[in-house]
């Protein structure tokens, strides 16, 4: 099916962090998804109203309000991702994050838009105590996503399915957004389901990676401790959040420039 418009909400995910930055915006899965559908649907516009740091609430009460303005019934085609900023929290409250999710999906069916939602990867292969915990929080929502997405008929994308997901190589150095090509599978893998071009090795694991050393290590560590772990403990303590005073980098309905 063609569809006229996509409409992508949520969080850093969808924003496209960390990918490349084209025109001070970075790229991320959803632009390199436009990116084909404009050359391929006559007419095709494009909406990103997803905005880094963003709670499930933030998603639901703040850009599902505007992207229903902008649908055209099921021609539009709209990405629902929220949630994974929640489940990170140390107070996380899963049966409010659960219940605000899934009033924005049933907000979204209401608005006669074809709807694409998204579960989070639950194994990453660490094994600290944050991970263990985060991956028990995720498969307990994720089954949640599951089942909204099969009663409300919605095209779900779940990772859990394929190990090459959990190499670490896809995620960036600051070990929580995806890197270029973790953006890049994933718009592989949409625009698969899409019916659009795109590349069918996207499935296809990455070589071996070179073993590093210990002094390595600890230097990748430290680096990381500096240039993001102290920041984000920063913001929790102020109370703020990386999304704060930013606007959506495509908040109306574009014709997106094809790019290679």
């Amino acid at each position: 099916m063609q569809y006229n418009r996509f409409i992508a909400l949520g969080d850093s995910m969808t924003e496209g962090m960390s990918d490349e930055v084209i025109g001070g915006r970075y790229r991320g899965w959803a632009d390199r998804v436009a990116e084909v559908a404009t050359v391929n649907w006559d007419g095709f516009t494009y909406a990103n109203l997803a905005i880094r740091g963003k709670l499930v609430a933030q998603v639901v009460n703040e850009q599902i309000p505007k992207a229903k303005k902008l649908i055209e019934g099921k021609s539009t085609l709209v990405s629902f991702h929220a949630g994974a900023n929640d489940v990170i929290r140390p107070k996380y409250d899963p049966m409010r994050t659960i219940a605000t999710y899934n009033h924005g999906v049933d907000e979204l069916v209401r608005s006669g838009a074809t709807l694409m939602l998204f579960c989070v990867l639950e194994d990453s292969g660490a094994t600290t105590r944050a991970a263990q915990v985060w991956k028990e929080r995720f498969k307990v929502f994720n089954e949640n996503v599951r089942r909204r997405a099969a009663a409300v008929d919605a095209t779900l994308f779940d990772p859990n399915h394929d190990d090459f997901w959990r190499d670490e190589r896809f995620i960036h150095e600051d070990r929580l957004h995806l890197n270029s090509e973790g953006h890049r599978r994933v718009a592989q893998a949409v625009l698969s389901r899409l019916e659009l071009p795109h590349d069918p090795d996207w499935r296809t694991p990455l070589p071996n990676a070179k073993p590093i050393t210990t002094l390595e290590k600890i230097q990748i560590n430290l680096n990381w401790f500096g240039k993001y772990a102290l920041p984000w403990m920063g913001r929790r303590i102020r109370g703020r959040s990386s999304g704060d005073g930013r606007d959506a980098k495509y908040p109306t309905p574009i014709t997106f420039e094809a790019r290679s």
